[in-house]
């Protein structure tokens, strides 16, 4: 696996680190080979990612993190299995931007430690790339359970718990 880290905002420090972790699980857990994916990482600001949400998705505000998948993967049948992707030589999964102070305050809040927060959002993201989703309902308990299956199996928290 090859993630291609930019990071805009040096507060993200080990973000390298913490992708590479979140990406091996998820593709791990998935039965994907990581060393023949690419995927290209913007550790940014607030001030970004409110320009990417506002640009891409017509939200002119911060948000956690943002993801774009290469191709289109996504289940047909609420909560089924998205198609796989098609494995090449070093095939690209898409991009994803996440934004430091959004994650620092919602880790804040929830009273998390950041590490676990962001590798959360990074797994999250990653699940997105791969066709994973959350706007229907079966889809989204597929989508969390993996996440928190991946999560426990990192030794962090299930996101979703109260």
């Amino acid at each position: 696996m090859t993630v291609d880290c930019i990071i805009e905002d040096d507060r993200w420090g080990d973000i390298d680190a913490l992708a590479d972790i979140a990406t091996h699980a998820v593709l791990d857990r998935l039965g994907l080979e990581p060393s023949v994916f690419e995927i290209s990482l913007l550790a940014c600001d607030d001030a970004r990612i409110a320009a990417l949400n506002a640009d891409f998705r017509d939200k002119p505000q911060p948000t956690n993190v943002l993801s774009w998948p290469s191709d289109e993967r996504g289940a047909v049948v609420d909560g089924e299995m998205p198609m796989p992707p098609q494995i090449g030589p070093d095939t690209e999964l898409g991009d994803i931007a996440i934004a430091f102070d959004t994650c620092a305050r919602e880790a804040a809040a929830a009273a998390k430690p950041l590490r676990d927060h962001t590798i959360h959002l990074l797994v999250h993201g990653t699940l997105h790339l791969l066709g994973f989703d959350h706007q229907r309902d079966g889809d989204a308990a597929l989508m969390e359970g993996l996440e928190t299956e991946i999560l426990g199996k990192l030794g962090i928290a299930d996101p979703y718990k109260d």
